[in-house]
């Protein structure tokens, strides 16, 4: 019997995989596909954006180099990465790993210029970029080489087609061959076989449009503006490799999905949103997806646990999908694995539902107000007309930056102090160490900036599960103290002045009794 079994070996399930490996879990990953390779996972199809929030968790596990060699610039050209020495927020707008763009809303483009680092004041210098475009191919790849260096085992061309729960373990069944673990988690997309096979609820809002990206030939390419181009009847994309299109078609979703576009039926949607008389010459790769926003309304059902697609699908507007799923897999790993190794708090797993799943709804709403101001009428035009001017200011640019790149994220951990909650600073300590490099076996960390080091002793009934390191921050925002969950977020802020007990109870509270 495995600890856990996970469906799915997309970028969730891995990372989730790596999370639980890192912890000392057994593993085991059920994927349907038998074989990685897929154009459709490969650029400049398969390419994604990781946002800053993302990154920092492959920071934190010692990815990000890995992560950064095989990524790419904006034009779909290989970036030239960024070092673990490099200092990559020292400027929003200059050097060779800083983003040309910071995202979109509903297709308008902010303007970096315009980011108000102010805004964020536990931003920290550091490695971590606040995008990066990369394929699916190669993020699961490296993914996949870490899993299985920590011990996980991946089997492929493996369709789940049952699954049952008992009181200490669930089965899940693939052609009649049975997989038992203490826990399962569905990490298997918008159509997933454990959502349904479990029993989810899986609620939401219908289609409005649907969406299409187009590989092909266009006779006149210079005839489509380049970049994001929002219309009286939808938008289109015109990407920076020729022939690369994206377009959304406000039909109500009435496209049968189930059916592979056609050349005529691409060019006669292309030519009615963009106004113009473009000709596909030929089509070699397309596809088809909708606006349908759906939430399940728990991630967890018993033994039974879901993450990214499969608990929430929206459109894939502003690359949140990706970055959402990741944020699951950092949140629910740590947890999962400190409850199959018995020594997680009581209620510790319920917190990745009620901290995820707010996130996820904050997501398909997002999602949803960006195809409201692109609705081919005239109030969503003259509405669209008002967004456009707030994100022409410093303050809507700003705004926005923080829900995309996840800077403005914060859950509610029922700590008035300002930073519980958030992602914590990448504290610079001495000799040049920082926190995202304490934090690569998996545990959380303390960090004591008081000058008598007074964590040091009470710490240590946590050694096995905290990491103790005292000094002297080259940027301490004027705190005393701060207890790291292993998933990056701030548990315990403290000032100068601070006291031990409080400590104690948010180490207790997390880590469970010493």
């Amino acid at each position: 019997m495995h600890d856990v079994v996970i469906v799915g070996a997309g970028p969730v399930g891995l990372f989730l995989a790596c999370e639980l490996g890192l912890a000392g879990c057994s593993v085991l990953v059920l994927e349907q596909e038998p074989v990685p390779e897929s154009p459709w996972r490969t650029e400049p199809l398969g390419l994604r954006g990781l946002f800053g929030s993302s990154l920092a968790a492959f920071h934190r596990r010692d990815l990000l180099d890995e992560l950064m060699e095989a990524s790419f610039d904006f034009d779909g050209r290989r970036d030239v990465g960024v070092g673990a020495d490099s200092d990559a927020n020292t400027d929003l707008t200059d050097g060779p790993s800083r983003p040309r763009m910071v995202g979109h809303f509903a297709g308008m483009m902010l303007d970096a210029a315009r980011l108000d680092t102010a805004a964020f004041p536990f931003r920290s210098t550091g490695p971590v970029p606040d995008i990066a475009m990369i394929s699916l191919q190669a993020l699961e790849s490296l993914l996949t080489r870490r899993a299985v260096k920590l011990g996980v085992e991946v089997r492929r061309g493996v369709t789940v087609d049952a699954l049952a729960q008992h009181e200490e373990h669930a089965v899940v069944s693939a052609g009649g061959t049975g997989f038992e673990a203490r826990w399962v988690v569905g990490c298997d997309g918008g159509r997933s076989a454990v959502r349904r096979l479990a029993g989810f609820a899986f609620t939401g809002t219908e289609p409005e449009v649907t969406g299409y990206t187009v590989l092909g030939t266009l006779a006149d390419p210079d005839g489509l503006r380049p970049g994001f181009n929002l219309t009286p009847t939808g938008m289109y994309v015109r990407m920076p490799l020729a022939g690369h299109i994206a377009m959304l078609d406000f039909d109500g979703g009435a496209f049968d999905r189930t059916r592979q576009p056609t050349l005529d039926h691409l060019q006669t949607v292309l030519r009615r949103i963009s106004g113009t008389d473009a000709t596909f010459t030929e089509v070699r790769m397309a596809s088809s997806f909708t606006d349908r926003a759906k939430q399940a309304t728990t991630y967890r059902k018993g033994r039974v646990l879901l993450a990214g697609d499969a608990a929430h699908i929206h459109s894939p507007l502003g690359g949140q999908g990706l970055n959402t799923g990741i944020g699951d897999a950092v949140n629910l790993g740590w947890k999962l694995a400190a409850t199959a190794r018995g020594h997680a708090p009581e209620g510790l797993l319920d917190t990745y539902d009620r901290e995820r799943r707010p996130i996820g709804a904050q997501v398909l709403d997002w999602s949803r107000a960006q195809v409201a101001v692109m609705r081919p009428d005239r109030h969503a035009h003259a509405i669209q007309n008002v967004v456009r001017d707030l994100l022409g200011t410093r303050d809507g640019t700003t705004y926005v930056f923080g829900r995309l790149s996840g800077a403005s994220l914060r859950y509610d951990l029922g700590d008035t102090h300002p930073l519980v909650g958030r992602n914590a600073p990448d504290f610079l300590l001495g000799e040049g160490t920082r926190l995202g490099e304490l934090m690569r076996n998996g545990r959380g960390v303390v960090l004591d900036f008081s000058a008598d080091r007074r964590l040091g002793g009470p710490a240590a009934a946590w050694r096995d599960r905290l990491e103790h390191v005292s000094g002297t921050p080259a940027e301490d925002f004027g705190l005393g103290a701060v207890l790291v969950r292993p998933d990056g977020v701030v548990a315990w802020a403290a000032d100068r002045d601070f006291t031990v007990p409080g400590f104690d109870r948010a180490a207790a509270r997390w880590f469970g009794r010493p």
